[in-house]
């Protein structure tokens, strides 16, 4: 198998967006939380950054040998690695649970940088530990079990948080969206073999950069420059100082340290039967093993937050990336780290560009759960999607109620129409919630025509699209207090803003679904489809 294949560059965004979201996680949430700001942004950026850079690029350079170690073996040349990063939960939980009572407590953003190190290495053991038990698990556990928890999370919080970035920056994100829809559901070649996902994010940075923000909904100000180099540091010292603290102070975070690790363990585990599920078998232990040395190192060096397998090899895997993509992940997420240029690529590269793979991801992930498992596991797969969905709904419900204060909806919208409950954007909800069974049904028609390499009447489902929310009957809303309804063309607009509800026309999505009809359009009269229909991308 080749070092690098040109469908590793897919890979390598989508993996790269994931990382470069929580990368931006940590400098946000530590230096808004954790008084990790001015002189004390140091632990960020001398510690935190490059102590993940050391587990970042261990866990991907090994996960990559082992791919070319399996196709080496089995005389394949398409096994795909296994993905790997920062665990998102585990970040969040680190951030909330541990290191923001520390610093509360004391106002020392060293002491909560220590108290972060020590939780994130308890978890490493615990996940290095559980790679000697967890292919007994693994063996009397239905795959259904496994897949359909991964299915419940792809939906709820993967591919749903950045869909509703998608439809809430549509000029950007739905132009990305159609090129990633054409090149992995309709299997579409471009110019000079370049990969799909390379395109929709230089498609979505060229529009971001040129057009207005009042179109885009995005700011592209001056580059950021790095702020310069910075090695990672040995932090075994501020690990052991945290046991000589009075017992109750470390004792007090197993509490959080032991559900957490067992959760990666897990989590892991089901990344790993879901990578078996797509046709790449990999060792269980050690898998597992470097999974949890990756945090074991990352703390050590500084780090405060876990990695793991990622969820979503399937997806990978059905974008054509090998064991490239990896490699490359870890090299470039390494530079950027020991760069010191977290916010140059941030200022230079719009999110919204590229999220249109990950949502791919989570689409792939899901199917996978049904169509991996008997025929007969189906409704078990069903049942278990409940729960994560019902956790999603959870936290969207808790972050309102936590966000308003005991305001409205509309009051909240009106002082920041960009905010967000845990990461979920309130508007991108209401915008989404509109008209719900148009989208649905138009979505899914659009997604089997390409399917079929009908481009010309995915096109036209797309302008119907962009009628239908051009009158009211998708996505537009109007918000009073917190009651939401409809906002139709044939209805005025308040005369006074402030006093009547809070009214969203949603004329720049009806903008995107007219860039994606136009696409679709583009490449039919280009001829990309002649010939005989393609086999759609599989997992």
């Amino acid at each position: 198998m080749k070092y690098f294949v040109k469908r590793d560059l897919d890979g390598f965004f989508g993996l790269f967006i994931d990382n470069l979201v929580q990368l931006l996680l940590i400098v946000g949430l530590c230096g808004g939380l954790c008084g990790m700001s001015g002189p004390d942004a140091r632990f960020i950026y001398a510690h935190i950054l490059p102590g993940a850079a050391v587990s970042i690029l261990l866990g991907n350079l090994f996960y990559a040998w082992q791919a070319r170690r399996v196709a080496r073996r089995e005389g394949r040349d398409d096994v795909t690695a296994l993905p790997y990063g920062i665990n998102t939960p585990s970040l969040l939980v680190y951030v909330f649970f541990v290191m923001v009572p520390a610093y509360q407590r004391t106002h020392d953003a060293e002491f909560a940088w220590k108290m972060g190190l020590f939780a994130s290495l308890g978890s490493g053991a615990i996940e290095f530990g559980g790679a000697f038990v967890a292919e007994w698990v693994r063996r009397h556990t239905p795959r259904a079990a496994l897949l359909a928890t991964l299915a419940g999370i792809a939906i709820g919080f993967i591919s749903m948080t950045f869909a509703l970035e998608i439809w809430v920056r549509p000029v950007v994100a739905m132009a990305a969206l159609a090129v990633v829809l054409l090149a992995l559901f309709g299997r579409v070649r471009f110019p000079g073999g370049l990969p799909g996902g390379f395109v929709a994010v230089l498609i979505g940075t060229l529009l971001a950069w040129r057009l207005p923000e009042a179109w885009t909904g995005i700011s592209m100000g001056a580059i950021v420059p790095p702020s310069g180099w910075q090695l990672p540091h040995w932090a075994g010292g501020a690990v052991a100082s945290v046991f000589a603290l009075p017992r109750q102070e470390w004792l007090a975070l197993l509490s959080v340290i032991v559900p957490m690790g067992l959760f990666n363990v897990v989590g892991s585990l089901q990344n790993i039967e879901s990578a078996e599920a797509a046709g790449d078998k990999f060792d269980t232990r050690s898998s597992l093993a470097v999974n949890g040395l990756g945090t074991i190192a990352g703390a050590l060096f500084g780090s405060c937050f876990p990695t793991t397998i990622y969820i979503g090899h399937p997806g990978w895997k059905g974008l054509g990336a090998r064991a490239g993509y990896s490699t490359l992940n870890g090299l470039v997420i390494t530079l950027i780290c020991l760069g010191g240029a977290v916010a140059t690529v941030n200022s230079l590269v719009p999110i919204e560009a590229g999220i249109a793979i990950v949502v791919w991801i989570g689409v792939v992930i899901t199917a996978q759960a049904f169509q991996a498992t008997p025929r007969a596991h189906a409704p078990a797969v069903a049942l278990g999607l409940f729960p994560a969905i019902a956790a999603w709904g959870t936290t969207v419900m808790a972050g309102a109620f936590a966000a308003s204060g005991g305001l409205t909806l509309e009051q909240v919208l009106r002082a920041n129409g960009g905010a967000d409950v845990n990461g979920f954007l309130i508007h991108g909800l209401l915008l989404m919630e509109r008209g719900y069974i148009f989208t649905c049904m138009i979505v899914a028609a659009i997604a089997a025509l390409l399917i079929e390499r009908r481009l010309r009447a995915a096109a036209v489902w797309s302008l119907v699209a962009a009628g239908l929310t051009f009158v009211g009957l998708m996505h537009a809303y109007q918000l009073s207090g917190n009651v939401l309804d409809y906002f139709m063309i044939v209805q005025a607009a308040p005369a006074d803003s402030a006093a009547g509800p809070l009214a969203t026309r949603a004329y720049t999505v009806a903008a995107g679904y007219l860039i994606m009809a136009g696409i679709y359009f583009v490449a039919d009269l280009l001829g990309a489809a002649r010939g005989a229909p393609a086999e759609p991308a599989h997992a």
